[in-house]
């Protein structure tokens, strides 16, 4: 049945991350929806931002289109070109290469839900726009190419 049980699909606070740019997402909470609906050429997530937490460090994908669909609740998409409020029935789309770092914030008392959208490429490869921080399929460096310890899980 294409339809998916959202309460059936495990929920996840996990992040690869490395210290202490795990902190900002621990209130970040995913569901992977296309790999529970059996797709295998895309990456979608359900999340859920407690109060006061970031979706992400603010990134950019050189490989990868992205595509944010808000639910619920409000959040603060962060860009380059400032802040943005984002409610209900909102949609960003972040074409690949683009080096627009971005990121939601859930600056209130509520908790905020959106779909997220990718190619799924896990050997992708992307930068973050404020801390000394790349990525690629292997895991998290420093921009001068030195590796931080790592627990994979992008």
């Amino acid at each position: 049945m294409p339809k998916l049980d959202l309460e059936a699909i495990p929920q996840s606070n996990r992040t690869g991350y490395p210290d202490p740019f795990d902190q900002a997402v621990a209130g970040r909470w995913w569901r992977r929806l296309a790999r529970a609906g059996g797709l295998t050429e895309m990456g979608a997530s359900h999340v859920v931002l407690k109060p006061g937490a970031w979706s992400s460090q603010r990134h950019w994908h050189d490989d990868e289109d992205e595509l944010l669909i808000m639910l619920s609740g409000e959040a603060v998409l962060v860009e380059d070109e400032g802040r943005t409020i984002l409610r209900p029935g909102d949609v960003c789309a972040w074409p690949k290469g683009a080096t627009n770092g971005h990121h939601l914030i859930n600056e209130n008392r509520e908790d905020c839900s959106f779909i997220a959208i990718s190619a799924g490429d896990r050997n992708g490869t992307g930068a973050y726009s404020d801390i000394d921080m790349k990525f690629d399929g292997k895991g998290y460096y420093h921009k001068d190419g030195t590796p931080y310890p790592t627990k994979r899980m992008r």
